[in-house]
């Protein structure tokens, strides 16, 4: 009977305490996590077997950042990131505010159809270069490509890793979500626009008087680059069409083919050794999000979560417009504080065992395949719950994977992202999204029934 009460109190401590140390920056986030998943095993919350299992239901996501990262890493000696990076400082002629929306252009299409940490692990290296040779400093180019890429990931149904999981979880197909719910990313989008000149006025009133001193960066190992554009062209490709061939390949699979071939090319052209590659892999943020998925895992094995969807029976019902707006706020609100990816792989089951309490759905919906159609009167929880995670992860750093692959990436080239320098940008840009989320969905489901 002890054990029934200690062990949930001690799980919801360690799992505050983690988030609390995140977000003051008493010590680094990965040790953070990764000591507060530790002292779970070490405590006999759960057994190391169990904390791995938690690990391999996400195995996926891991899969994707490991193999995007050495993909990524494998072509740096050809040089082709800082060519590219000086290619965009001169289309832009050298304006800020041209370089800002050209990263808003550059990233909103590709995260349109890559998950967003994806995207940010094959755009942000260009940005360090880009900024040394603007004359700024490439942290809010980093954060804002970090929150361009979360909001377009609202555009599809593939775009943001949390908003798939949620779309699979009732059966959404793609062309449905289209119909649906891009708008809202359309929206997301439009207010980074709005804000560019207001939070990012430095970078946008700079103006290089002339472009002649920019270095010209030469390609290194042509004939390597060609043959590795290959390998890019065919992951690229897919990482789209992938689900629908005949193997059915996932995402993960994908990218970790590309990292095998890059990872050959790499050791018979001679540009790099597998060693040197394997070693600047961005280990850190692997170990951050193994260390989360921990954690969750062990807010649902005490029951946390569980007790949770009965809260939301009590104070919901059935009022679920009403609740759809609660959750939106609700959720957006914990996204910032815990990783969107982990957040709604518990908050799914929670729901469907809310919708069941109240008595909308029948139990079958809890079924790992089950495949029927989920009530319409209940879709717009769902709905607010993928946009609610999605766009409250650009509140903080820790609020979704591409914030903090985006800090690796920072970290790489000498600098650190703070979680209050994030919040200097996230947060506005959050609290406005999701005030234009909330009248999307006033207007999604009053209106357009």
């Amino acid at each position: 009977m002890l054990i029934q009460y200690w062990q949930p109190l001690v799980a919801g401590l360690i799992f505050l305490g983690v988030i609390v140390l995140i977000m003051t920056e008493w010590i680094n986030i990965t040790i953070a996590a990764f000591l507060g998943a530790i002292l779970l095993v070490f405590l006999n919350i759960m057994t190391l077997a169990e904390a791995i299992s938690y690990i391999g239901r996400s195995h996926g996501t891991l899969a994707l950042f490991f193999g995007v990262m050495v993909l990524v890493r494998a072509f740096e000696p050809t040089k082709i990131f800082d060519y590219i990076a000086t290619q965009m400082v001169i289309l832009a002629r050298g304006q800020g505010k041209r370089l800002l929306l050209g990263i808003v252009a550059l990233t909103v299409p590709i995260c349109a159809v890559l998950p967003n940490a994806t995207t940010v692990m094959l755009l942000a290296p260009l940005l360090p270069p880009m900024a040394a040779e603007v004359g700024v400093d490439f942290v809010p180019l980093i954060i804002l490509m970090v929150i361009v890429s979360n909001s377009a990931g609202l555009l599809t149904l593939v775009g943001d890793p949390a908003t798939y999981i949620v779309g699979d979880a009732i059966n959404l197909s793609f062309a449905d979500y289209l119909l649906r719910l891009s708008l809202a990313g359309v929206l997301a989008i439009a207010v980074i626009v709005f804000c560019l000149p207001i939070l990012f006025r430095r970078i946008w009133r700079k103006e290089l008087k002339s472009l002649d001193h920019l270095p010209h960066p030469q390609i290194n190992h042509p004939r390597t680059l060609a043959v590795g554009s290959v390998i890019i062209l065919f992951v690229l490709v897919f990482f789209v069409i992938g689900d629908g061939t005949l193997v059915n390949v996932s995402p993960p699979a994908v990218a970790l083919m590309g990292a095998a071939l890059a990872l050959l090319l790499a050791h018979q052209s001679k540009i790099d050794t597998v060693t040197q590659i394997l070693r600047d892999v961005d280990w850190g943020t692997l170990i951050f999000f193994m260390s989360v998925f921990v954690l969750i895992g062990g807010l649902e094995k005490t029951g946390i979560i569980g007790q949770l969807s009965q809260v939301l029976a009590v104070t919901i019902g059935k009022n679920i417009f009403v609740g759809s707006l609660l959750l939106l706020f609700a959720i957006g609100i914990l996204s910032s504080v815990i990783p969107n990816i982990p957040l709604v792989v518990a908050m799914v089951p929670l729901l469907k065992k809310y919708v069941i309490q109240v008595g909308l759905a029948g139990s079958e919906i809890l079924h790992p395949g089950y495949g029927g159609d989920i009530p319409a009167t209940v879709l717009p929880l769902f709905y607010a719950m993928m946009l609610g995670a999605t766009l409250g992860g650009n509140a903080t750093l820790v609020g979704a994977s591409a914030n903090i692959v985006g800090a690796g990436v920072a970290e790489l080239h000498g600098r650190q992202i703070s979680f209050k320098t994030f919040l200097r940008y996230g947060v506005p840009i959050t609290a406005l999204q999701l005030g234009g989320a909330a009248l999307f969905l006033t207007l999604r489901f009053l209106i357009w029934r």
